[in-house]
């Protein structure tokens, strides 16, 4: 009987051609069936810990390409300081000078061993005149023994601002142990609120150079691109942090004390604006021209690179600075002239702080302040 005709088996069609990515193996290393391997680029043939490397160099790549420019061009913010039209409002000068300030006459607030005294006393212990060339306040060198302080004077202007251009020509700078002078705007009656701008500020001899430091509440941070010549002490400028130290710039020793005084003084130049705070100081022989002629008007954006520089990238001064007072004062001891820090191990100044000044009036002799005269301008 003849066979019937042999019918062919075709495969059973289920779907699209094997994928070429996968080979199939007769089995396994175990022998236990077919094994499917993945050429290197497929996730589906990774280890658990390959698969976490390479997500978590995704999201560092991620990171570095989206954060990378934002924080890029955060570290180079920089305000514009385009120049303003500046017009004078007021000066501080000849034998009116103290005539625009008021004495503080108050128990010192920093703990100095020092008597602030009124303005009949200042005037008849001699510790502030003025004559057509300039103005004197000075602590008192003469009393043998001034065991509750020795006399020194406080002064405050009588007016208040919020914004402005600030010149100071300085002929002298107080200096000696124990000694603890400045030249600042603050509203002491609304401190720290209103902010503070210590524009000279040292201690003892003085003789590392001037401090430039703003004192603030919250919210005032100076870790920022910046434009200054001085050294920067510390970034952060709020009060209740570091001991009240404030956010300082330190200039070189020429800046200050006998070094300053023997060049026969020199100009500090403040301003204060919403842009920022920019302190500059130029010695006698450099002062520049349209700071020097009575008939101009100073330009900051002509003097160069300022010793201190506060921009307001993190800080907003207007709310921060508001309703300053010009003052100058020459404390003694304190809370920051007595540190032995200063007092000791830097200047080798003897004894103890309370008894210098006590006993040893002489020691006195070169506390004092002497100014040829202040010059405020605002933008119209």
């Amino acid at each position: 009987m003849a066979r019937p005709p042999k019918i062919p088996v075709i495969p059973e069609v289920t779907g699209a051609a094997e994928s070429p990515e996968r080979k199939p193996l007769d089995e396994n290393e175990n022998g236990a069936g077919p094994t499917t391997i993945f050429p290197w680029y497929n996730p589906r043939g990774w280890s658990l810990l390959k698969k976490v490397l390479v997500g978590l160099g995704a999201a560092i790549f991620i990171i570095v390409v989206i954060l990378a420019p934002y924080y890029g061009v955060k570290l180079n913010r920089y305000p514009n300081y385009t120049a303003l039209d500046y017009r004078i409002v007021d000066t501080y000068s000849g034998t009116s000078f103290f005539e625009q300030f008021n004495y503080f006459s108050d128990e010192d607030p920093t703990d100095g061993h020092v008597v602030y005294v009124g303005e009949m006393a200042a005037h008849d212990l001699n510790l502030t005149y003025a004559t057509d060339t300039s103005a004197i306040l000075r602590v008192d060198s003469s009393t043998p023994k001034a065991l509750n302080g020795r006399n020194s004077v406080r002064i405050e202007s009588k007016k208040t601002y919020d914004t402005g251009l600030f010149i100071f020509d300085i002929i002298h700078t107080p200096y000696g142990c124990a000694t603890w002078p400045a030249l600042w705007l603050v509203d002491g009656y609304n401190w720290p609120n209103n902010g503070e701008i210590d524009i000279l500020e040292t201690t003892n001899m003085g003789s590392h150079g001037n401090e430039v430091t703003l004192h603030t509440t919250k919210g005032c941070n100076m870790d920022v691109k910046r434009k200054q010549t001085g050294s920067a002490v510390s970034k952060t400028c709020d009060d209740s942090m570091r001991g009240n130290s404030g956010c300082g710039v330190v200039g070189d020793p020429s800046t200050y004390g006998e070094a300053l005084n023997e060049a026969g003084g020199g100009v500090y130049a403040l301003e204060l604006r919403d842009a920022g705070i920019r302190a500059w100081f130029f010695p006698r022989r450099a002062i520049p021209h349209n700071i020097n002629d009575p008939t101009a008007i100073p330009d900051p954006s002509t003097w160069g690179t300022a010793l201190a520089d506060f921009p307001s990238t993190e800080c907003d001064i207007g709310s921060h600075f508001r309703n300053q007072s010009i003052i100058v004062n020459i404390d003694l001891c304190g809370q920051l002239g007595a540190q032995n820090q200063f007092y000791h191990e830097l200047y080798k100044c003897p004894g103890s702080c309370e008894e210098l000044v006590a006993n040893n009036p002489s020691a006195f002799e070169d506390a004092y302040w002497e100014f040829a005269g202040f010059q405020v301008y605002q933008a119209l």
